[in-house]
């Protein structure tokens, strides 16, 4: 464990040597990412090997920062943070792997895109709020320049919309945490500081403050009616770059309401309970009946994504052990689901058929054109749908049976969502797979789609059709991590309705 603090600091260093390799030579930039990536990655597989379950937030290291202001450099894991340390560590692997065709200014790339991944890599380990808050800038921050340089599809407007609800939102919880370090006459901004700090204020106040870090936070995870830039982010996006933003980039708003919103303003979230359920909700209706008539394949996986964070945000808002249990699961799952769907859309079929169009894509047989890809988005849209033995199968259901001790009527419109995403999925991959009928269509004749599915492509999706598959079949394994970590003493807050 004590190793993992350099997953952060080898993604920077891997983000300046892309950057000097692009300058000798594309291949040299990609080589130097994909080692870098994949070095992170093991270094959170060997802390996962000997990670022991517990309730104990384990310290890696705390020294002071800006010490006037009791800030520190604390690095801390448990079962939560480690379970999304091995998801950032495989979906920056298999990213890497997809975005192997960026010729123009390839060092640069992925420059932005390791230094995306080391500030992931240090939201989900610090303990230190306004270090927290750092970490989650310098996330936001490459994302803007990625979908702005490297993107197609109203790239500057989707990297703007996306920058502007980003900030917005991580404005909000600035001004909350600063509100509770003021007026809580807090020693420091370590989490537990903040959390003792936030039992001297009034009941009024707390639910003022948890309203602005809930919402800051929730933009990011795409809460309704905040979504928005979501769907258009990821079009706009290039696939690497749509396969961080809804692999690991949406989990930080997740992991910031649940890190740092709910146990610090447990009061707040009591009060607020019912207004983000019902918005959860929403999310996951609305956004799968959006996707269910969406004609640009890349938007129907977009909207899929909000709808999909919505039982987060819902298993995060029953409040139970249970559910949030299930809601981190649910990131895992979705984290890698998501991910293999924006590469089969935005790599293999968009990069070949330069369409997105499902009218178009119908009348092309593409399950003869592009069997692996064809193979690879089925079995990736059953695990969507939440077909068991798949990680969304356990995801959902664990979510959904929380919230059921909860609240019958959320649980029940949530698992409406369950059959809307069924529905939207199945059309997918009817129209854009199987549409065409014409068994007299010779592949001769679309000599474009003829490209062979290549090396990177088939790893990255054989990596994250894996995991779903392992997590599906063995939910313990990522569970008997999560489970212990829920009843740490800010966890216990959450439960019991302050700091004890």
């Amino acid at each position: 464990m004590n190793l993992l603090p350099y997953a952060i600091y080898v993604s920077f260093a891997g983000a300046a040597l892309s950057l000097i390799a692009g300058m000798r030579s594309a291949t040299l930039a990609r080589w130097t990412a994909l080692l870098t990536a994949v070095a992170s990655w093991g270094i959170t597989l060997y802390a996962a090997c000997g990670f022991t379950p517990s309730s104990e937030v384990l310290t890696l290291i705390d020294i002071p920062w800006v010490s006037q202001l009791g800030i520190h450099y604390h690095l801390a894991a448990d079962g939560i943070s480690l379970t999304l340390l091995v998801l950032t560590g495989l979906a920056a692997t298999a990213g890497i792997l997809f975005s192997w065709n960026i010729e123009e200014r390839t060092g640069e790339f992925f420059a932005f895109y390791l230094a995306l991944i080391g500030g992931v890599y240090g939201v989900f380990l610090s303990a230190d709020a306004f270090l927290f808050f750092v970490f989650y800038e310098i996330a936001i921050v490459p994302k803007y320049f990625l979908i702005a340089n490297w993107g197609s599809t109203n790239r500057e407007y989707g990297a703007m919309k996306l920058a502007l609800y980003s900030f917005a939102g991580s404005a909000l919880v600035l001004a909350g945490l600063l509100w509770i370090y003021a007026t809580g006459h807090a020693e420091g901004f370590g989490l537990g500081q903040l959390a003792q700090a936030a039992v001297t204020i009034t009941h009024g106040q707390q639910v003022a403050i948890f309203a602005l870090i809930f919402t800051g936070f929730a933009v990011l995870a795409g809460m309704f009616p905040f979504h928005t830039w979501a769907p258009t982010g990821h079009v706009a996006a290039p696939t690497g770059a749509s396969m961080l933003l809804a692999g690991v980039v949406m989990k930080l708003g997740a992991y910031g309401c649940l890190r740092v919103a709910m146990p610090l303003l447990p009061a707040g979230l009591e009060f607020w309970q019912p207004v983000i359920a019902w918005l959860a909700v929403a999310g996951i209706v609305y956004a799968g009946l959006v996707a269910l008539v969406q004609q640009d394949f890349k938007f129907v996986i977009g909207y899929s994504s909000v709808s999909h964070m919505g039982f987060v945000l819902l298993g995060l808002a029953a409040a139970n052990p249970a559910a949030v249990a299930g809601a981190v699961l649910q990131m895992f799952s979705h984290g890698v689901i998501a991910g293999l769907l924006f590469a089969v859309v935005g790599r293999m079929v968009y990069e070949r058929t330069h369409t997105r169009q499902l009218e178009h894509l119908r009348r092309l047989p593409l399950h003869r054109l592009m069997p692996f890809a064809a193979v690879v988005f089925v079995i990736a849209g059953l695990a969507s749908m939440g077909m068991p033995g798949f990680s969304g199968f356990p995801a959902e259901l664990t979510i959904l049976s929380g919230t059921w001790q909860v609240s019958k009527v959320w649980a029940l419109v949530a698992a409406v969502g369950v059959l809307v995403a069924a529905a939207f999925t199945l059309r997918a991959i009817q129209v854009a797979f199987f549409g065409s009928t014409d068994e007299a269509t010779d592949v001769t004749t679309h000599p474009h789609l003829m490209a062979p599915v290549t090396w990177p492509e088939r790893t990255g999706a054989i990596l994250l059709l894996g995991a779903t598959l392992l997590i599906g079949l063995k939910p313990d394994l990522l569970l008997n991590w999560i489970v212990p970590s829920l009843q740490s003493p800010l966890m216990q807050a959450v439960w019991h309705g302050g700091v004890r």
